[in-house]
């Protein structure tokens, strides 16, 4: 599964884009370096039914940002992705898509 597919999918799973659970985490302060990611894993699983693979594609948003590796980029693949930019505002919005 692409980055950019776990990010859709937990839109689909929680019914909120990536962007409101980051501004969320980044409220609890989770995006301190001093956070640990299994706080944060822990967190998406008790509140919003997330797995380990889901919640550490959040983990990356809200502890480095939207860009990711070009290791995968125009590659083939189940783990290729179309961009180095993640979409955090919904599967809808996303210019990619369309």
């Amino acid at each position: 599964m692409s980055f950019q597919a776990y990010l859709d999918a937990i839109e689909d799973k929680t019914g909120l884009i990536p962007r409101e659970i980051v501004d969320r985490a980044r409220e609890r302060g989770y995006d301190d370096p001093s956070v640990k990611a299994g706080t944060i894993v822990q967190w998406l699983a008790d509140d919003y039914g997330l797995g380990r693979g889901h919640a550490m594609a959040l983990v990356h948003v809200i502890k480095k940002g939207t860009g990711i590796s070009a290791k995968h980029v125009g590659t083939t693949g189940a783990h290729r992705d179309a961009s180095t930019e993640l979409w955090l505002d919904g599967r809808a919005t996303n210019p990619r898509n369309t």
